[in-house]
């Protein structure tokens, strides 16, 4: 996850992820009066400020060079974090009470991209079990991409409300999946950024070969790559 310009991206990233932190928070304060409700809500509201703001440090690479044990030890909290919100946002969505203007497509949305969220915190865990740090960068770039998608989405229907009005839902639906689609492609085009050029240790077709990348430190040598999926 190398990223340009020190510390503009992460806090960049973090500024995004306040939009919904402080929203969840204000909500709060209206839970639901079922516990049954009010805790998938309460563990989603805490998790994921704790993985916005701490998955933000992760990109930046001469803070992870000069701390390689707080990355190691940020990482494996940033995938309880993660699958907790994740996994609760998908719960709510098929178990709580929504307005009628979130049901329908927008439900499928998230039971869509947050199961997606899931499933590349799972694969980028796995990855770094097996030591091929080329994927899990990949895959936890692509899980931070999609826990930020409530972030654009302020965007996305913020600028359709200032040069349409309020959306229909199924509008609402489409703008909400246009920011998760957003993020991935900026996900998408910064791991294509970042990947080892063809003419180096890797070839175009992934065969194994060492990774000589000098974020790495002493997993370098360790390191080898899988045939590409």
């Amino acid at each position: 996850m190398r990223t340009p310009g020190g510390w503009a991206v992460p806090a960049g990233l973090i500024a995004l992820g306040l939009v919904p932190v402080v929203a969840g928070v204000l909500r709060v304060g209206n839970l639901p009066g079922e516990a049954a409700h009010g805790v998938p809500l309460a563990l989603h509201v805490t998790a994921s400020p704790l993985y916005t703001v701490l998955g933000a440090f992760q990109f930046a690479p001469r803070f992870r060079r000069r701390r390689r044990g707080w990355h190691r030890v940020a990482g494996r909290v940033l995938v309880v974090a993660g699958l907790v919100s994740a996994l609760s946002a998908v719960w709510m969505t098929l178990f709580a009470p929504l307005p009628p203007r979130d049901e329908g497509l927008l439900t499928a949305f998230r039971l869509v991209f947050g199961t997606l969220m899931a499933v590349a915190l799972v694969r980028g865990f796995a990855a770094i079990r097996r030591r091929d740090v080329r994927r899990h960068r990949a895959w936890m770039t692509r899980a931070y991409a999609l826990g930020l998608g409530a972030g654009t989405q302020a965007f996305t229907l913020g600028l359709w409300e200032a040069a349409a009005g309020a959306p229909d839902a199924f509008a609402r639906a489409l703008l909400q999946a246009a920011a998760w689609m957003i993020n991935l492609a900026v996900a998408e085009w910064g791991i294509r950024r970042s990947a080892p050029h063809p003419a180096g240790l890797v070839r175009p077709h992934g065969d194994l070969h060492p990774v000589a990348d000098p974020e790495l430190g002493h997993q370098a040598g360790d390191v080898t790559l899988d045939r590409a999926e």
